[in-house]
């Protein structure tokens, strides 16, 4: 039972990540469509945060389902 926890937190975390990253580039969009750098930066520092998420989801996977499959 623990270890469907941990698979619906890394799960459900990514998907928050992922709508936290859309809102932040639509209120990039929204603020300017010209380009500029600290806009740049803001959906840059958004989409990494989905990517750390996403990384621990993969090593979450790993450490669970590795030895049920080995």
């Amino acid at each position: 039972a623990i270890e469907w926890l941990f698979i619906l937190l890394a799960i459900f975390l990514v998907l928050t990540l992922e709508a936290v990253n859309t809102a932040i580039e639509c209120v990039v969009d929204l603020v300017t469509m010209d380009y500029h750098e600290l806009a740049k930066q803001a959906k840059d520092i958004a989409a990494f945060s989905v990517m750390l998420v996403s990384i621990f989801a993969l090593i979450t996977g790993l450490i669970i389902f590795l030895p049920h499959i080995f």
